[in-house]
């Protein structure tokens, strides 16, 4: 496996296998790797012949007072973790080689980044438009692998992709959790004991109205009051959001008539998680 930190130098690459008749699959990160990325790496080995991982903690979509500075980091382990799950190469550059001394151009989408998490991190989905259209110009990749887990930042990138005819197919992969079903984030090493222990109450909470869901419950906002009773049972959890909305728009709906994700975001004191799932109505 190897590994770039030049633009140009990746894109000489790549440039040789595509001359060689390969096809790319390209999984982006912001590294301190978990199972959830290695499964993204995983599959993009089964459907490619050439796979890149791109290791950047993307400056531009932190807020003022979030953690970029202190978001976890180890090279070293995402290099080995790469090789081990078939990566073919890594791309690893700096936020100058990424943006320059004075960038003026970015990416904005309209609509889909107003809810959820668009609404408490103003600016995010702007800063990861730019790095993904960034990084798909520089990768030209036939695929690229994201998380479910962000269900918001797919919708979103789905929708840039299609908007400005990328030629490039954005495979959505499922998430993945913990043996006590706590999805798996990089920002789970922030948890203390005592938090790691009371964020399961999110994925309890997502289980309990899917199983009201099925069972035949189309009211949202007794679904919200599932959700909100057993999450304001862990004293340790405070919410940021608990949404249902429509699968495409990402508007909320009141009624459940289409596809719909619930979402929701919670502090533990100072990590903020998420969570999802999506129901598919059936017959629609």
């Amino acid at each position: 496996m190897e590994s770039f930190s030049s633009i140009n130098d990746i894109k000489n690459k790549i440039s040789q296998w595509k001359s060689e008749g390969y096809s790319i699959g390209f999984v982006p990160t912001m590294g301190y790797l978990h199972d959830g990325h290695t499964s993204l790496i995983q599959r993009a080995n089964n459907e490619n012949d050439k796979v890149i991982v791109s290791i950047f903690v993307n400056p531009t979509q932190f807020g003022p007072n979030e953690d970029l500075d202190n978001y976890p980091r180890d090279l070293k382990r995402d290099t080995e973790l790469c090789a081990e799950n078939g990566a073919d190469a890594i791309f690893n550059p700096s936020a100058r080689e990424m943006y320059g001394d004075n960038p003026y151009a970015y990416v904005d989408i309209n609509q889909l980044s107003s809810e959820l998490c668009g609404t408490s991190r103003p600016g995010h989905f702007r800063g990861v438009c730019t790095v993904v259209l960034k990084l798909f110009n520089i990768m030209t990749p036939d695929r690229a692998y994201f998380g479910e887990k962000d269900a918001q930042q797919l919708a979103i990138i789905k929708k840039m992709v299609l908007d400005l005819n990328m030629p490039v197919q954005v495979i959505g992969c499922p998430i993945v959790r913990e043996a006590d079903g706590l999805a798996k984030s990089s920002r789970n090493t922030y948890l203390s004991s005592e938090h790691r222990k009371a964020a399961v109450v999110l994925s309890q909470s997502l289980a309990l109205a899917k199983t009201s869901l099925k069972n035949g419950e189309r009211d949202a906002e007794k679904i919200l009051a599932i959700i909100g009773e057993k999450i304001s049972s862990e004293p340790l959890a405070k919410v940021d959001y608990i949404q249902v909305v429509d699968l495409k728009s990402l508007k909320t709906v009141k009624s459940i008539k289409d596809d719909i994700l619930v979402a929701i975001a919670v502090h533990f004191d100072k990590t903020r998680l998420i969570d999802n799932f999506s129901f598919k109505i059936k017959n629609n």
